[in-house]
């Protein structure tokens, strides 16, 4: 396969990417010197403890801060170097975004939060065809003229992430999007992301810490304290506790390891 075909392209990737925060007079390193790829049409968990790193790796992926060092591409796109209004057009038409805390405006229908990303560029009046069939598939079609006040939590993650599909992107990345919902409903949710996945082979990455969550994936990153310590597909995993099990294995390894080199 050629370099110039589509396909060939990883929908992201990150390389040698550094992240310090300033805090005061000291300097934090969320991220340190981390690559890593995501090929089209896969789906990614990235798992770690709070404070490892996850949510800083996906908001460089998607471009909602910038790194301190390395490069990161989205659908083959180099987007650090790109200026703000640059990064917010990309970002608008290739990323897709979805939340724990769901981030609909309160004041508009689900209809118009799902088209909100089109309203901007102009683009929602030839996107009718698109919200409907979005919709159906999500099972929200009835739902398309409530405000999200009257919605389920499970309904309202839905319309974000039709919302986060209205623009067709390269990737959608979601930030714990079982977090703010009841067992069932993140069960239903995580079915959802795993058909579009199957179906439309849409790429999507995911941080969560949940090994239930997790185990809907095609392969787990895990960090710990700013890197990458392991990754492994999830099909070694029979289950959510053997996923559990194996992440524990991982990172109780990595502290012995720690422990002994301080030793």
């Amino acid at each position: 396969m050629s370099s110039s075909d589509p396909d060939s392209i990883s929908a992201a990737s990150v390389a040698s990417v550094s992240k310090t925060y300033r805090q005061g007079s000291r300097s934090v390193d969320a991220l340190r010197n981390v690559s890593l790829d995501v090929p089209r049409g896969r789906f990614v968990a990235v798992m770690g403890a709070s404070g490892s790193g996850k949510s800083t790796l996906l908001h460089l992926m998607s471009g909602l801060t910038r790194p301190s060092s390395g490069e990161v591409q989205v659908d083959g796109q180099s987007i650090a170097s790109l200026s703000d209004q640059q990064l917010t057009c990309f970002r608008r038409s290739r990323i897709g975004l979805v939340f724990q805390a769901f981030n609909l405006v309160p004041s508009l229908s689900a209809r118009d939060n799902i088209l909100f990303p089109l309203y901007a560029a102009g683009r929602s009046l030839e996107s009718e065809g698109v919200l409907k069939e979005l919709a159906e598939q999500l099972g929200i079609a009835d739902r398309l003229h409530h405000l999200p006040d009257a919605l389920s939590g499970g309904e309202q993650q839905r319309v974000a992430i039709a919302r986060s599909l209205i623009t067709n992107p390269a990737i959608v990345f979601a930030d714990e999007p079982t977090g703010s919902l009841d067992s069932a409903t993140g069960e239903s949710i995580c079915r959802l992301l795993r058909t579009l996945c199957d179906q439309q082979k849409r790429t999507i990455v995911m941080v969560t810490h949940e090994p239930s969550v997790a185990i809907w994936a095609d392969s787990v990153v895990v960090l710990k304290d700013g890197a990458i310590v392991d990754q492994f597909p999830t099909q070694i995993c029979g289950d959510a506790q053997s996923l559990a099990a194996k992440y524990q294995e991982i990172v109780t390894g990595v502290a012995a390891k720690l422990a002994e080199t301080a030793g």
